[in-house]
C-alpha cells in the first residue's frame, strides 16, 4: 500500500463537482496523505449536488510551500468563480513554479489557463474546454487520464479510478523538473 505522508491541497469554491473532490480526497488521505481545502472564502462549499465541506484555508493565506501537491476538481460554476480570483490563481501557477504534482479534473482547467500554465503542455478535460486549452497553447487530447510531467487530467466524474491512481503516482513521485510555470 502506498504511504504519500504528503499534505495535499484542494482548491475549489461553491457549485464545485461533489465527487471530483469527495473521491480524489478519500484517495489520498486512503494513502497517507493530509487533505486541506482552500477556498477564496467562506467557513464552508456547496457542491453542486449538496455535498458541504469545511474550509480550512483561504486561497489569500494558503501558501503552496505548505503542500506537496494540489487537485483542482471541476464543476462549472466552481472553476469559472475560481478564474476569476486573483488569489486562487496565483496559489495555483505556484504549484508549478515549485515544480510540484497537480491534479484536474473536467473544467478545473480553466484555472490553469487563467495561471498560465498549460502552453505547450497535454492534458484532457471535460470536451467542452478543448478550445480553450487549445488557444492557450496546449495540445488537448480525449483519453481518461493524461499525465503530463506531474500534471495528472481527467475528463468527467467516470475517469475518477483512472485520476485517482495516477494522482496518488505522481504525489508518490515528488517534484517534477518539467512541471513549470
Amino acid at each position: 500500500m502506498t504511504n504519500l505522508n504528503s499534505r495535499v491541497a484542494f482548491l475549489a469554491t461553491d457549485g464545485f463537482e461533489d465527487s471530483e473532490l469527495t473521491s480524489p480526497w478519500e484517495a489520498v488521505t486512503a494513502a497517507g496523505a493530509s487533505a486541506t481545502l482552500v477556498a477564496p472564502d467562506g467557513a464552508a462549499i456547496t457542491g453542486k449536488n449538496g455535498h458541504e465541506q469545511k474550509v480550512d484555508l483561504t486561497a489569500a493565506t494558503a501558501k503552496a510551500d505548505d503542500f506537496e501537491a494540489l487537485v483542482l476538481p471541476g464543476g462549472v460554476v466552481n472553476a469559472d468563480h475560481l478564474r476569476l480570483d486573483t488569489d486562487s490563481i496565483a496559489f495555483a501557477k505556484a504549484f508549478f513554479e515549485q515544480h510540484k504534482p497537480v491534479g484536474v479534473i473536467c473544467h478545473g482547467a480553466w484555472i490553469l489557463i487563467e495561471a498560465d500554465v498549460v502552453e505547450d503542455r497535454t492534458l484532457t478535460s471535460y470536451p467542452s474546454l478543448a478550445t480553450d486549452l487549445r488557444n492557450a497553447g496546449a495540445t488537448w487530447v480525449d483519453e481518461e487520464v493524461v499525465v503530463d510531467q506531474g500534471l495528472v487530467s481527467s475528463r468527467t466524474p467516470d475517469d475518477l479510478p483512472a485520476f485517482n491512481a495516477k494522482l496518488i503516482e505522481e504525489i508518490g513521485e515528488g517534484q517534477h523538473a518539467g512541471q513549470t510555470a
